[in-house]
């Protein structure tokens, strides 16, 4: 029975240092100098606890009536500490029922002529759809007079780095071509390929959904999901305008497909890690050039196929894709206004493809993510611009949910000429997904008292307001 303990005592002590061990390594990968110093501190500790373990051992201490309890005493704190960090706790029921769940009263669709980016970027000052939408928003006129002075939506691009991040702002306009140029109609609504001879291929709803997320993925895809559409996320009528096609502005955006394909590409650690400066950027237009090259591509496959279907990215948008990525099963919309993806955190872009393929929707997921969000708070207290709330959830439009403030949010980009990034940066979720992470957030996941302890954990080991990490070699700018 002694060898029993003592070996089970071991094998847990071991497992333990290897885990702060594998943490350490993170840590120093990460280029996180608090966190790697706190991490070492952790694995000396573990390191001399093991060594006292054995030195124990070898003087047969654990063979005494003392050594014995000192072991079943260990043995069931360490039980007691696993049980309540494993198990899982009750899940959250709205979060089940995926956007829907957080209606509770009249829910308007959004006209996209209304949100910030068409208001500074397609609308024409002096034109006639000018004096349409400011006779309708008198209160946005001076405000939107005077971001347009400052150069656009970013501003002077890459401005907070001045001339030292000019080749990351070169960088991040390399790929800007990418979707402007896959955003004409023949590519947003793809007609089959003339060289199919098939009208239409018959499949049945699970084969059609394993075969259209395969071919996302494999065209460079990290998430994908399928959602059967709510009308309500839809744009009411269109506000962005890419090809002078102004005949389309304010026109009615009609709801036609049942499903929409939704799919997230990773956005790099690395890069992410130097926000706000240029490098997250370079990042961000990177991943919607991705997304834009795999929306097109997925949109083709499905005409092919012999459905309608209409890609949805940066520079064409029929609906807004975080809600609809929240009823695909991709994760759930965090404080800062993100989807929340339990792989990779809120370091994510949306793109989609809508379509009349039957298809077999995906389940809403509950990673733990509002409360979770609910205790952390981190990135309200990190936005240099207080755009994210601090309070509870209010209601908006009839749903329940954070409010951005996006007037304030937009004015700071503006400023230092990047989007920013830094509520997705210093979130607890957006770290590597090394062992030690993976381990955490499935914890965290599904467990309310691990939210708690890795929270307070987070703000011990990578503090309150981390600081921004040193970019890659190639897209430095000090």
């Amino acid at each position: 029975m002694n060898t029993l303990l003592i070996f089970i005592a071991g094998l847990i002590l071991v497992a333990q240092a290897f885990i702060a061990l594998s943490f350490f390594i993170s840590c120093l990968q990460e280029k996180e100098r608090r966190a790697s110093f706190f991490a070492g501190l952790q694995l000396l500790a573990m390191l001399l606890l093991l060594g006292l373990f054995f030195h124990l051992h070898s003087i047969g201490f654990f063979l005494t009536t003392a050594g014995i309890v000192l072991l079943i005493a260990g043995l069931v704190v360490f039980g007691s500490l696993a049980f309540t960090l494993l198990r899982r706790t009750l899940s959250n029921p709205i979060a089940l029922q995926g956007a829907k769940g957080y209606i509770v009263g009249e829910v308007k669709r959004f006209d996209e002529r209304e949100i910030v980016f068409a208001r500074n970027r397609s609308i024409r000052p002096g034109s006639e759809e000018y004096k349409v939408f400011y006779a309708n928003h008198p209160e946005l006129e001076a405000y939107d007079a005077k971001r347009r002075e400052k150069g656009g939506p970013l501003g002077q691009l890459g401005s907070i780095d001045g001339q030292r991040g000019a080749p990351n702002a070169a960088a991040t306009l390399a790929p800007t071509s990418i979707p402007q140029s896959l955003s004409g109609p023949a590519l947003v609504f793809p007609e089959a390929h003339p060289a199919l001879k098939c009208k239409r291929i018959e499949l049945t709803a699970d084969e059609a959904s394993r075969r259209v997320k395969g071919f996302a993925l494999n065209a460079g895809a990290d998430l994908v999901g399928v959602a059967e559409i709510n009308p309500l996320w839809f744009y009411s009528n269109r506000g962005e305008i890419f090809h002078d096609n102004w005949s389309d502005w304010g026109k009615e955006i009609l709801v036609e497909h049942r499903y929409a394909i939704v799919f997230a590409t990773e956005m790099n650690l690395e890069l992410v890690g130097a926000a706000p400066h240029t490098p997250t950027v370079i990042e961000s237009m990177n991943n919607y050039a991705k997304g834009a090259y795999i929306a097109t591509q997925l949109a083709a496959y499905v005409a092919n196929l012999g459905h309608h279907a209409t890609a949805n990215h940066l520079r064409h948008y029929d609906a807004v894709l975080v809600p609809l990525a929240v009823d695909a099963g991709l994760g759930e919309l965090g404080r800062l206004g993100y989807l929340m993806t339990k792989k990779f955190g809120p370091r994510v872009r949306l793109a989609a493809v809508t379509t009349t393929l039957p298809l077999v929707p995906d389940k809403p997921v509950d990673l733990g993510v509002e409360y979770f969000c609910r205790l952390c708070k981190k990135c309200a207290t990190c936005c240099p611009s207080q755009s994210i709330p601090m309070t509870e959830k209010t209601v908006v439009n009839g749903t329940l949910r954070w409010k951005l403030n996006e007037q304030t949010c937009f004015d700071y980009w503006g400023k230092i000429g990047t989007d920013c990034n830094i509520c997705m940066r210093v979130c607890p979720w957006s770290h590597a997904r090394t062992v030690p992470h993976k381990l955490i957030l499935e914890m965290v996941s599904r467990n309310k008292t691990a939210r708690r302890v890795f929270n307070l954990m987070d703000d011990i080991f990578y503090g309150r307001k981390p600081k921004p990490r040193e970019a890659p070699s190639w897209a430095r700018f000090k």
